[in-house]
């Protein structure tokens, strides 16, 4: 509408223009003028038929514009009222989904709460039998171990009385070991004693003997000298020890028989370790060490100066003996 107003405006202004020069023209009559004015004229009609061929295309545009804006109008109207209908089965549908699920959920809580309370009960049955089961069986392990204590306390009490009298046994059986080796001792000592005396006896009667054979002179040194002085020798060391008595008389049958110190000393280490190993040989013949004969092989030991080396070889050879033999 704006441009056909413009065009109006200037077609009354070019009829203002036009007017204006007739007047001012209105004294010439020139033919020129006239077809000016016609040409003007011309042009004055065909700028209105231009605008109104403008001003009807204008209309039909506007009319087409705005049919299309109706169309365009009712097309969104169309397209709402079905995004409505639509949202709303979508809605009807999502209202009824949600019921179903609702339903369904409802439906599987009711059917989990029966199983969950179903479970419970078997859990709660299975809870009581286990408890019963495992009451019994504390019971029975409590007899168990009861029976067990019983037992083992009876099995103690006869081991220990069992250990008692084996103890008890065993101490009758050193004692009267020991008072066994204690007679034996005290005949072997009264033996010896005798022996000790036989042989001093028979030591001086066989010196004052030699004296008498030698008419006062030096007697020659032989094996029977050696052997008769050994035998001395033995029976005066058979208590490990040597008395005054003794020493006087071995000293006279040195004197007699013309032994030296040396010889004295050969002979009588020779009767040591002979009588050590006889020694070894009787703690060893029942094949058990008491502490007394422990005691007494010490002593001898220490009384003979006899070295643990020495001790070790006798005591190796004393028992091969015994184990050939017994073999």
């Amino acid at each position: 509408m704006t441009d056909l107003e413009e065009q109006r405006r200037k077609v009354e202004e070019l009829k203002r223009k036009i007017l204006e020069q007739k007047r001012a023209a209105s004294t010439q009559k020139t033919a020129e003028e006239s077809a000016r004015l016609e040409a003007e004229v011309e042009t004055k009609r065909k700028a209105e038929e231009e605008a109104k061929r403008a001003e009807e295309e204008t209309k039909r545009k506007t009319e087409e514009e705005a049919k299309q804006q109706a169309e365009e109008s009712k097309r969104h109207a169309e397209e709402e009222a079905r995004r409505r209908e639509e949202e709303e089965e979508r809605r009807k549908a999502q209202e009824e989904a949600m019921r179903k699920a609702e339903e369904e959920a409802r439906k599987k809580a009711e059917e989990a709460a029966r199983v969950r309370e179903e479970n419970e009960r078997k859990k709660a049955v299975l809870e009581a039998q286990r408890q019963t089961e495992l009451v019994a069986k504390k019971k029975a392990e409590e007899e168990a171990r009861r029976h067990l204590e019983e037992v083992e306390r009876q099995r103690r009490e006869e081991e220990e009385k069992k250990r008692q009298e084996d103890a008890r046994r065993r101490a009758e059986e050193l004692k009267k070991k020991a008072e066994e080796e204690r007679r034996k001792a005290e005949e072997e000592r009264k033996k010896a004693e005798e022996d000790q005396k036989k042989a001093a006896e028979d030591a001086r009667k066989s010196a004052e003997a030699l004296s008498k054979q030698s008419s006062g002179g030096q007697f020659k040194v032989g094996d029977e000298s050696r052997q008769t002085y050994a035998q001395v020798l033995k029976l005066a060391w058979r208590d490990a020890k040597i008395s005054n008595e003794e020493a006087d008389i071995l000293a006279l049958l040195r004197e007699r028989f013309g032994l030296s110190e040396k010889d004295h000393e050969l002979l009588q280490q020779e009767v040591q370790i002979e009588i050590y190993l006889q020694a070894v040989a009787d703690v060893w013949q029942d094949g058990v060490i008491t502490p007394q004969d422990s005691e007494r092989l010490d002593q001898l030991r220490e009384q003979f100066n006899i070295s643990a080396e020495e001790h070790m070889r006798l005591e190796k050879q004393v028992r091969k003996e015994i184990l050939k033999q017994k073999a």
